[in-house]
């Protein structure tokens, strides 16, 4: 809806990888800025301002983060949202993940500062319901100041749902009830779950000396783990890690290249806990396995 002959749009790293295809297949140049791991993945600002010009359409941001686990603030959002007014450009606000939230920030949706830059919000039953396969969603504009009712954007807004291939009916039919009569107790139940994997993943990476965590998750259902390939004496990189991870442990972990972080890795902790248990416990074993201090006999 937003591409046009020369424009730009300016993605996280590490990020979610559709949004480059996505953007590839429109024409869109893609501009990457880094989140910055030393200060729980905020977004490098300095970086935006550097990246943007007149050509940029859209900044995008993912909170809840995909793949980090990062929370961000109300401070720090509010300023993503004056860095954006003032490069005049739009915020996507990415909230698939929204209010999987356990940590010291609590979820503040990016669209409580619309009248200072304009929103658009995309949320989804995915994550926060449990029901990935579905593929249903929302589209929301966060928009006091009036830019999405020039009749054009809204009228390419339309024609992007008309073509759009939407969810089966009777999935359509389903969302009022789940979205009015689904019990608070099923999301402080899903929260407390995804925090005690978070914790058992962390404390599980404290034990393998070859990968770092340098941000505890505190939302989402992923983390980003540092690969110190040092340690490491077979090891060329982290999609050589992963291959030979899976072959020898069978243990599926992504590569951080994947989602544009090379030699880093993400690992998901929406799994049950003793299933958790065993996959680190065997990643660990990889790892000693592979250490060029390990001896073989």
């Amino acid at each position: 809806m937003l591409a046009r002959p020369g424009a730009n749009i300016l993605l996280p790293r590490p990020g979610f990888p559709i949004y480059e295809l996505c953007a590839a297949f429109r024409h869109l140049e893609v501009r990457h800025f880094d989140l910055l791991p030393e200060k729980g993945w905020e977004v490098d600002l300095d970086a935006v301002e550097a990246l943007a010009d007149q050509n940029t359409v859209a900044l995008v941001i993912i909170n809840p983060g995909n793949p980090c686990g990062n929370v961000y603030s109300y401070q720090h959002l509010k300023k993503i949202a004056e860095t954006a007014e003032k490069l005049k450009t739009l915020v996507i606000a990415d909230e698939v993940y929204g209010h999987l939230a356990f940590g010291r920030n609590p979820f503040v949706p990016m669209g409580v500062f619309g009248s200072i830059v304009p929103v658009l919000t995309l949320g989804s039953l995915s994550k926060r319901w449990i029901v990935p396969g579905w593929r249903l969603g929302w589209f929301v504009t966060s928009d006091p100041s009036g830019m999405f009712r020039n009749p054009k954007v809204v009228e390419r807004i339309k024609k992007y749902f008309d073509i759009l291939g939407g969810p089966a009916t009777f999935i359509q039919a389903a969302v009022p009830g789940i979205l009015e009569l689904t019990d608070e107790v099923f999301f402080k139940r899903t929260i407390n779950i995804l925090k005690q994997s978070s914790d058992i993943c962390c404390d599980r990476i404290k034990e393998i000396p070859c990968i770092s965590c340098p941000y505890k998750p505190e939302g989402s259902m992923a983390l980003m783990m540092k690969l110190n390939l040092s340690l490491l004496e077979d090891i060329s990189d982290d999609i050589d890690f992963c291959f030979k991870l899976a072959r020898e442990e069978f243990v599926i972990i992504l590569p951080g290249t994947a989602v544009g972080l090379k030699n880093w890795l993400r690992i998901t902790f929406a799994v049950d806990p003793v299933s958790l248990e065993e996959a680190l416990g065997r990643v660990k074993s990889f790892c000693l396995r592979h250490s060029k201090q390990f001896e073989r006999y």
